[in-house]
């Protein structure tokens, strides 16, 4: 969660034992009820930080802890660094999460920098790869895993359960994205310094939403919002810079084997949402109708045209599940293991330096279970009755492995958090 309107100072070395400001003290105990928003963004936030990080940005990323680890419940430690900056573990339900505050030394002592950098569920309690295997087979609804070597020839299995049904993968498909530019740029087609100049066109909610039209921003930054943070915005930005026919074109390439062809039209994330909430889902109903043809045209027309206004605000709120069948991306575990082999073998060397600092900025597990590895990357999806994770590691021996997990339930809400411990748990296991 990189927000950082102003970045927490280093401690001093062999720095005295400092004590926490009641200010700081304050803030810290109700950034709980920030997070829930019973305390209004612009009466916790500072003006500098609400200029960094728009409300429907601190939203997003809101919503991907409390919907992995439940509703926030109390701060349970903090240690200052100076009287307004202080090291913190915030308790969830489900979880826990770590990170820096800043506040206002002046009054009314407003946050003017927030960054949590890591957060885990409760341990599992499974205690083999197999266990680990059993547990997601026993979910409610349709679940696939796999974990392999990876290996000159491709993947070899180690563990799996169902791993060639395609299931939905939510925001995983933003690995096609970063696939094309990391093609792209190795073709000497595009640069990651290469600037995108915002029109003004409608975009989902994230950190670009309300940028005004004519705003610059490179493709490597774009990438990065889009796989760390997940940021739809930068999503759909990226996509229509890279062209939609450029990243449908990379399906096959880096293994998605789409036999019945659900992700073309490739969506961008705006246009999910339209086609799950505009009119009460008719024109989702349009598109399940269509072949591929009438989708694109459907895209084209009435899916373009629709306001970002007429989205219900209740979306996705009460947690079921919405045409996740059918209005989604689509993958197998065997098909996203390709994906990350593919993004391994075409990153090696300096060139490919960028592409990893991208894919591995967030590591999607437990700070604890990443150190275990010598690199990780990763990339997971949710939304109600979807998750997936899916993560590219180097053992500190040197050798690649990789995994990937989903789980499908179309008739309710998932346990994210269970799910999310499961992957950790079996994470931690693999390691060498």
């Amino acid at each position: 969660m990189p927000l950082a309107a102003q970045e927490a100072p280093a401690p001093a070395p062999e720095a005295q034992a400092v004590t926490a400001s009641p200010e700081l003290r304050q803030r810290a105990e109700a950034l709980a009820a920030a997070i829930t928003g019973n305390i209004p963004y612009d009466r916790y936030f500072a003006p500098s930080f609400r200029a960094a990080i728009p409300e429907a940005a601190f939203r997003q990323v809101r919503d991907q802890l409390t919907g992995g680890f439940g509703k926030p419940t109390r701060l349970e430690a903090l240690v200052a660094r100076t009287p307004h900056v202080a090291d913190f573990r915030l308790g969830f339900e489900r979880g826990t999460a770590v990170g820096q505050i800043v506040v206002d030394p002046a009054a009314p002592h407003l946050v003017t920098g927030l960054r949590i950098t890591g957060s885990e569920p409760r341990e599992a309690p499974e205690a083999s790869i197999q266990a680990v295997v059993d547990a997601i087979r026993a979910l409610p609804g349709a679940t696939g895993f796999a974990l392999a070597r990876l290996e000159d020839g491709g993947p070899v299995r180690l563990a799996a359960h169902d791993p060639a049904t395609p299931l939905a993968i939510g925001s995983t498909f933003k690995l096609v994205i970063l696939a094309e530019l990391v093609r792209a740029t190795a073709a000497g087609e595009r640069r990651w310094d290469d600037m995108v100049t915002l029109d003004g066109s409608p975009l989902p909610a994230g950190g670009y939403t309300s940028k005004p039209a004519g705003t610059r921003v490179s493709l490597r930054e774009l990438a990065t919002q889009m796989i760390s943070v997940s940021d739809n915005s930068a999503t759909d930005i990226l996509l229509r810079a890279l062209g939609r026919d450029k990243v449908e074109a990379m399906l096959p390439v880096i293994g998605i084997r789409d036999a019945r062809g659900r992700n073309t039209p490739f969506l961008g994330t705006l246009e999910a949402f339209k086609l799950k909430g505009v009119e009460g889902g008719a024109l989702g109903q349009q598109w399940e109708a269509a072949d591929v043809a009438g989708r694109r045209a459907l895209l084209d027309g009435a899916v373009a045209q629709a306001p970002v206004s007429a989205i219900p605000t209740s979306l996705f709120q009460d947690g079921k599940p919405i045409r996740i069948a059918t209005v989604e991306w689509f993958a197998s575990a065997d098909d996203l293991l390709r994906v990350m082999d593919w993004l391994r073998r075409n990153t090696e060397g300096p060139a490919g330096a960028e592409a990893r600092a991208v894919l591995s900025k967030n590591p999607g597990i437990a700070p604890a279970n990443a150190a275990r590895w010598d690199w990780v990357g990763y990339k997971g999806g949710s939304e109600p009755g979807v998750i997936n994770m899916t993560l590219l590691m180097r053992a500190k021996s040197g050798g690649w492995v990789a995994m990937a997990g989903s789980w499908n339930n179309p008739q309710a809400a998932i346990d994210e958090a269970r799910f999310v411990g499961l992957i950790n748990k079996a994470a931690a296991l693999a390691a060498p």
